[in-house]
């Protein structure tokens, strides 16, 4: 394992811990602290807003100055919004906090990290080595974000949550120093018109992902279990530690059936599944079957990840996967940002089961369409899956 891989590899682990807890932590911890569903909705909507404009951010410096200087900048950052989460009470205060420091607050992780660190794994190995790379790498954050679910239920108060997000922030940021100081830049244009138009088209559907998912966020997800069903802090964390183990097993079958059966068809038939489970969550009668479908919709709605990453870094040019990671994940995290605050009035205006079914409709549209417009597209320089 190179040195780089292995320094993203401890810094999604130590990130992901945090926002394992955080993503259950932050809506209960507005709600204690007076905020309704409309004003957490609102809250995570901007949150994600802050994650956008970050990852808008740091394309420029990244293609200038390298990775390792922006993603230290990224981790102080962190550092900073953990220091504010564990000092201060006030609810605009706790959100200035989780927007400052890109707090995840659905199941897979979004932003400014993602999209740099994805460059970094994707220029270490070899092509056909590719997928499995990712996979490991959402391995890693499925497997210490479940930790960081089961630290909600043996926590002894949030102030020990806190602090461990800071500590996490200072981990990162030794991680991030092992990175090199430069990369080597690749500015040689390929001849013809590139992959921009392919990219903002696969953006313009990752886009619509996004906005569905938005309806079905862990902590959206976390809320309604708490509200509808009285589950406490401690349920609220092994259940969702269930899911993320589930996810990280996913991350490794992804590698597996990417190899087999293609990428894209991978991307598209697990989560088609997931997304009649998402649908039949906004049925359940019990917290049993509740949970079943969530654990069910845990194993197959992440699959998609590190295939989906493998394929946006397959269908450009080296010089344009700064670009080609900051679009995608630019496009997936505003559209992500629009569903959240409209959830929480659904939630309190239409029924509390209602953006789930909305949400799992939409994403079963964006699949069929992403599978009729890029069946057909080939890859550009890297023939994998």
């Amino acid at each position: 394992m190179s040195r780089e891989v292995a320094a993203v590899f401890v810094a999604k682990a130590v990130r992901t811990f945090g926002y394992g807890f955080l993503g259950i932590v932050f809506p209960i911890h507005l709600a204690a602290l007076g905020v309704g569903a409309v004003g957490i909705g609102i809250a995570v909507s901007a949150t994600l807003l802050a994650s956008a404009a970050l990852t808008w951010a740091v394309r420029r410096p990244a293609e200038r100055y390298g990775a390792r200087v922006v993603l230290l900048g990224l981790a102080a950052a962190t550092a900073a919004a953990g220091a504010l989460l564990l000092l201060f009470r006030e609810p605009w205060l706790v959100v200035a906090a989780a927007m400052l420091g890109n707090v995840s607050v659905s199941t897979g992780e979004s932003g400014a990290f993602l999209s740099l660190e994805q460059v970094v794994l994707a220029r270490a190995l070899a092509p056909e080595r590719r997928t499995w790379l990712f996979g490991v790498y959402n391995l890693i954050g499925a497997g210490a974000a479940a930790l960081g679910a089961a630290a909600v239920g043996v926590s002894s108060s949030l102030e020990q949550l806190f602090a461990l997000f800071v500590a996490g922030a200072g981990v990162q940021a030794l991680a991030y120093r092992a990175l090199p100081a430069t990369r080597p830049a690749v500015r040689a244009r390929a001849s013809g018109a590139g992959s921009g138009p392919i990219m903002r088209r696969l953006a313009a559907l990752f886009a619509l992902d996004s906005f569905a998912g938005g309806f079905a966020l862990q902590s959206l997800v976390a809320y309604w279990l708490h509200t509808r069903f009285a589950l406490s802090l401690a349920e609220l964390g092994r259940v969702f530690f269930a899911v993320q183990i589930l996810t990280a097993v996913s991350q490794l079958l992804a590698a597996r059936l990417g190899a087999r059966f293609g990428l894209l068809r991978t991307m598209v038939f697990s989560h088609l599944l997931a997304n009649g489970l998402l649908i039949g969550l906004a049925l359940a009668p019990s917290a049993e079957i509740a949970i079943a479908l969530l654990l069910g919709r845990g194993l197959l709605s992440q699959m998609d990840v590190p295939t989906r990453q493998a394929y946006v870094m397959a269908l450009v040019d080296d010089h344009e996967r700064e670009a080609a990671a900051s679009l995608t994940t630019l496009s997936r995290t505003l559209a992500q940002a629009v569903s959240p605050a409209a959830t929480g009035w659904l939630m309190q205006a239409v029924a509390l089961s209602a953006p789930f079914a909305l949400g799992g409709a939409l994403k079963i549209v964006y699949d069929l369409a992403l599978w009729a417009s890029f069946r057909h597209v080939p890859l550009r320089g890297d023939r994998v899956g």
